[in-house]
């Protein structure tokens, strides 16, 4: 449990560390979806969970050795929760990005 509690303070930390970076992407974000939403439909839900899923299983294969380490090396439970949450939560990133940007890029008709 304490290893858990130790990685939330770390992401705590580290976006404390980049908060100006984490409002300008959430406002970006917020524009994006205003401006999806005033002007198109949202049927690209699908598309966007499966752009979010690849980032995912990339980050996953990949983030051990951008880190110089390698999937072998995680030997503890800890390590591989924190890999697939890494993967996971910049996943979801993705997707909830590309949601927008998909709906704004497809060919479309006013409403």
């Amino acid at each position: 449990m304490y290893e858990i509690w130790l990685v939330i303070n770390i992401v705590y930390e580290l976006a404390l560390s980049i908060w100006p970076v984490v409002a300008l992407a959430l406002a970006v974000w917020l524009v994006l979806l205003v401006w999806a939403r005033q002007h198109i439909g949202w049927q690209q839900g699908p598309r966007a969970v499966g752009v979010g899923a690849v980032v995912a299983l990339l980050l996953f294969l990949t983030v051990p050795t951008l880190t110089q380490s390698s999937l072998s090396n995680l030997d503890y439970w800890v390590d591989w929760a924190n890999l697939l949450a890494v993967a996971l939560g910049l996943g979801t990133v993705a997707a909830v990005f590309s949601w927008p940007l998909l709906a704004l890029l497809r060919p479309h008709h006013r409403r």
